[in-house]
C-alpha cells in the first residue's frame, strides 16, 4: 500500500489511529484505497497517478503522502461511533481538498511525474495561444 504506519505518525498518534480505524485492517485499507482514488480524480488529467501511487519510500511526494493520510483518516473518522475527533479531521480534509483543487487549476505545481502518451509526450498540458489585436486601416 502507498501509506505506511510511519506516515500516519505525522498527522495522528498511534492510539488515536487504532481508535479511528476501529482496530480493523480492512476498514483502514478501504479508507486508504478511497483516499488514493479521490486524490487520483484530481491529479489524473495531468499527472501519472499510477507512478505517483506506486512509488515507495523516499521517492514518494511527502505532501501527497500527508494529504492521503488526512483523507483516509477523514473517511475512517466518518465511520467511527459518535464521529469522534471529526472536527480536526474535517479541517485537515478540507485543507487537502483545497490543495488538490489548486493543483487541478494549475495554481499549485507539485513535483509529480506528468502523464505521457505512447510517444512519451506530456498529455493534459493546456496550450496557450492568442493573437495580436486586429489592425483596422480605416482612414
Amino acid at each position: 500500500m502507498f501509506i505506511t504506519d510511519e506516515d500516519y505518525k505525522v498527522v495522528i498518534g498511534d492510539q488515536a489511529l487504532k481508535v479511528v480505524s476501529q482496530v480493523s485492517q480492512e476498514n483502514r485499507a478501504n479508507a486508504e484505497t478511497e483516499a488514493v482514488e479521490e486524490i487520483s480524480g484530481y491529479l489524473r488529467p495531468k499527472y501519472d497517478t499510477s507512478a505517483i501511487f506506486s512509488a515507495v519510500g523516499a521517492e514518494r511526494n511527502r505532501l501527497v503522502v500527508m494529504y492521503t493520510c488526512d483523507i483516509a483518516l477523514y473517511h475512517m473518522a466518518a465511520s467511527a461511533p459518535q464521529k469522534m475527533g471529526m472536527e480536526i479531521r474535517k479541517e485537515r480534509y478540507e485543507r487537502a481538498i483545497k490543495w488538490l483543487e489548486g493543483v487541478q487549476a494549475g495554481k499549485i505545481v507539485p513535483d509529480l511525474p506528468l502523464a505521457t502518451d505512447e510517444d512519451g509526450e506530456p498529455v493534459g498540458i493546456p496550450m496557450v495561444y492568442g493573437c495580436q489585436k486586429k489592425l483596422r486601416h480605416n482612414w
